[in-house]
């Protein structure tokens, strides 16, 4: 008698969202170490919505929330004040927003031509356009500052 191997399943598509609504805010100091503290938790943060570690999404997420943490913690950065990291996901979307108090420095539009090949960093917000869907940012209405965000569509699989 030999045994059969069952036969591989096959991923369902439907039409029911990926997620139930879920909503993560944090505030952390305006330094490297928050800003990896901030890509840390929002790893578990993803691992535990359903976004799983060392998947693709997850990995996308996850470097686009910290070049944005990178970004507030290297030119939002005013002494004293922190930044705040919002995480939010409803149907099939991740949504990434990180908030400094810093209005007059603004992110240019990312452009792969002006990336500099040469230098270590410049990079940043094109790591970002390339891996969102869409991105942008919005001035503060509470204070100075600004909130650049970033979505990502999380295909089901």
């Amino acid at each position: 008698m030999t045994s059969r191997k069952p036969l591989p399943v096959r991923p369902v598509r439907t039409t029911r969202p990926r997620f139930p609504w879920h909503h993560f805010t944090m505030c952390f100091s305006s330094t490297p170490r928050g800003a990896r503290l901030a890509r840390r938790l929002a790893g578990e943060r993803l691992d535990a919505w359903g976004v799983p570690y060392g998947g693709d999404a997850h990995d996308a997420v996850t470097l686009t929330v910290a070049e944005l943490c990178a970004n507030a913690v290297r030119h939002g950065h005013v002494s004293g004040r922190d930044f705040r990291l919002r995480l939010s996901a409803e149907g099939s979307a991740i949504r990434v927003e990180v908030t400094d108090t810093r209005g007059e420095r603004l992110p240019a539009a990312a452009d792969t031509a002006s990336a500099d090949q040469e230098s270590e960093g410049g990079r940043g917000l094109v790591l970002v356009a390339a891996l969102a869907d869409r991105w942008g940012w919005y001035p503060c209405a509470d204070g100075p500052g600004k909130t650049v965000w970033a979505v990502l569509e999380v295909v089901s699989v």
